[in-house]
């Protein structure tokens, strides 16, 4: 899966502050992902992630 940083990363489930969506900080073996909604930051191995992932919005592109 192509992922890179500073794209937005819709999850299936919503963070506990009911935000869905995710900053792509860092990339390699984990993420290191951003919450949109309160800012918290997570490691998530690239397994779990791509797993979870419903959809990637780029970074410069409207939606």
């Amino acid at each position: 899966m192509d992922v890179r940083i500073g794209d937005i990363l819709r999850l299936k489930k919503p963070h506990p502050c009911g935000s869905y969506e995710w900053e792509v900080l860092r990339t390699g073996i984990d993420f290191r992902l951003r919450c949109m909604g309160c800012s918290h930051q997570i490691m998530i191995p690239r397994i779990q992630a791509e797993k979870n992932i419903r959809a990637i919005r780029r970074k410069g592109e409207e939606q």
